[in-house]
């Protein structure tokens, strides 16, 4: 994961979007407040989107390969979060070199 996958990550609105719904996946997605999940199933994004499931599914590859978000199967779905340590090192990174 280079930094040049992270910036081709991020050049994509959606992408950034996604990103930032992801800081608090229960007020962004609908979830009650007592809901404590740190991750999001990528059908929960698609409905926020309202983009087909193989444009969601690229796009979060796309995210993952560039290190911002980490992926878990569990049956059928697969469920997202962020990677909080590497999206930190990234601005720290950014901030120093721009």
């Amino acid at each position: 994961m280079d930094d040049q996958d992270k910036f081709s990550a991020l050049s994509n609105p959606t992408r950034r979007r996604i990103l930032t719904w992801m800081k608090d996946i229960p007020d962004a997605f609908g979830k009650s407040a007592g809901d404590a999940r740190e991750d999001v199933c990528i059908s929960e994004i698609q409905r926020k989107t309202n983009l087909s499931q193989s444009t969601v599914s690229a796009y979060m590859a796309a995210l993952e390969r560039a290190g911002l978000v980490t992926s878990e199967r569990r049956g059928q779905w697969t469920f997202f979060r962020r990677d909080e340590p590497a999206i930190s090192a990234f601005a720290r990174k950014i901030a120093k070199e721009l």
